[in-house]
């Protein structure tokens, strides 16, 4: 299949760029790199590595993988997560093993997915992790594809989730050559109010020592949450399927008596309430939206992102603490406490909007070239409040017009599943790197056809596994319809079968 020896892509001449591996590997060769454990069961695969530098600061490591035969002649780029940092080698993995070629990026630096020191006085650095390094990525990885296999993919995909659903919006509405088809999960898309969410949490939930919420104390929220909204849509079943239809009142959990896990203080009750408001200027208007009830409890829930184990031990800590000190003041020693929403927000804004936020909503040149976008959010994620998707979407079609937005854009609400994955509501259905016994009716299958097929995407299949693992069969399974369509019981059957739901307003 390939034009050239793999080996010969050492000497591509590509700008600002330098490529110092070129190495064929052969099929079932175990890859290891620093950091990650040995991924097995690969193919043969060209693996090209470089480094790009767009600018006297840059150094963007990318890595591009092609599979050394049956390449189904498209391209996959494969984004991050949290702050980037590092290359993701499981994407590449699951790319290269279903024909793909396809790179990926640490978007011009190393270090954790929470880790923000790198950004400290290097807005170059932001620059590369904001839009460029995703960018930079594509263009090398198509010039490299050319060379070796003698022409252009056909179509090109990106897949990601959280910043990746970022990365995604991002590239459609500023490069929107780079890519025919775009899923963007849970996007972390309007970043500087999302992290500016985060400093107004910290500072409700930990400037005083008695409003801290104990991750002991979440199933009883949850356990509230779920008794005043689970059958708002005529199932009771664990899982809120719209949130939005629901105002969930935190009181019934204030402590009638002595202090309990079954219940919450007056301190804790008024954070929680902070906590339910989003982000709230000085005026009283929300500027972004809270996250959604139902799922507090969960693995994966608000113990590690909102919570934590202890008291400033949470991810919303660590991501709102390094983007404020790193990124927007430049000063090691700033304090959550010391948060002002109107102050801070605007320093972030101005600096950065530019940069990091992928909030644009005229995709018109997308649009015009026959760009897809789906779009996916869970309504359980206690990362970033998944209501910002719908907000997004929104505005696209207030932008676009419905009939216009209707062609290219469609998002998909998953009742129930945590941050791009996991929580008690079906939460497999294609996202990248996630089994499905049907691939038939995964959400990447179905932009696939709507790209190369014209075949625009309806109800999406999701799956529960038992425990969240494919090995202990299916749990449940349920439509996942396009946006504001939900789910609803036709009264009859199993609720455990997606049969037995349609789609409607």
């Amino acid at each position: 299949m390939a034009a050239v020896p793999c080996d010969s892509l050492a000497s591509s001449k590509l700008p600002h760029t330098t490529i110092s591996v070129a190495e064929l590997r052969a099929a079932g060769t175990p890859f290891q790199s620093r950091g990650v454990r040995p991924i097995n069961g690969l193919p043969s695969f060209c693996r090209v590595a470089g480094v790009i530098a767009p600018s006297s600061d840059s150094e963007i490591k990318f890595e591009v993988w092609l599979p050394a035969s049956e390449w189904n002649s498209k391209f996959h780029g494969v984004g991050n997560g949290g702050y980037a940092g590092s290359i993701n080698f499981a994407g590449l993995a699951d790319a290269v093993q279903h024909h793909y070629a396809t790179a990926s990026t640490d978007t011009g630096h190393e270090g954790g997915t929470t880790a923000g020191e790198w950004a400290l006085n290097h807005p170059e650095k932001i620059v590369d992790f904001g839009y460029r390094g995703i960018h930079e990525t594509a263009v090398v990885a198509k010039a490299l594809i050319a060379s070796f296999y003698g022409e252009a993919p056909k179509r090109s995909y990106f897949n990601s989730c959280s910043n990746g659903g970022r990365q995604a919006l991002m590239e459609a509405q500023r490069y929107p050559e780079d890519f025919d088809g775009i899923l963007a999960g849970a996007p972390a898309n309007y970043w500087t109010r999302l992290l500016s969410t985060a400093g107004a949490g910290m500072k409700a939930l930990l400037a005083e020592a008695e409003s801290y919420i104990p991750a002991s104390k979440l199933p009883a929220i949850q356990a509230a949450a779920l008794e005043q909204c689970d059958a708002k849509d005529g199932v009771k079943d664990g899982v809120i399927e719209n949130p939005m239809a629901c105002k969930f009142d935190p009181s019934v959990l204030l402590c009638k008596g002595a202090d309990s896990d079954a219940c919450l203080t007056t301190h804790q009750l008024s954070a929680f309430k902070s906590l339910q408001s989003g982000l709230v200027d000085g005026k009283g208007k929300q500027l972004f939206p809270a996250l959604s009830p139902g799922g507090e409890a969960e693995n994966g829930g608000w113990g590690p992102w909102v919570v934590g184990e202890a008291r400033e031990k949470s991810s919303m800590v660590a991501f709102g603490t390094q983007f404020f000190k790193n990124m927007v003041y430049n000063d090691p020693n700033w304090n959550y406490k010391t948060f002002d929403v109107d102050r801070d927000l605007k320093a972030a804004d101005d600096k950065l909007a530019k940069v990091l936020n992928s909030t644009d909503p005229d995709l018109t040149a997308f649009s015009k070239r026959g760009g897809k976008l789906l779009m996916y959010h869970g309504w359980a994620d206690a990362a970033i409040p998944a209501v910002n998707a719908i907000h997004y979407y929104d505005s696209v079609v207030s932008k676009m017009g419905a009939a216009k937005a209707a062609e290219f854009v469609k998002l998909y609400m998953v009742p129930g599943m945590q941050h791009c994955g996991g929580g008690a509501g079906p939460n497999y259905f294609g996202q990248l790197g996630t089994p499905n016994s049907d691939r038939s009716r995964n959400i990447d299958a179905a932009l696939e056809a709507w790209v190369e097929q014209g075949i625009a995407p309806d109800s999406i299949i999701a799956t529960k596994f038992k425990g969240n693992d494919p090995k202990n069969g299916v749990e449940r399974t349920r439509p996942l319809c396009v946006w504001p369509m939900t789910a609803k019981y036709k009264g009859s059957g199993s609720t455990d079968d997606a049969a037995n739901f349609s789609c409607s307003k």
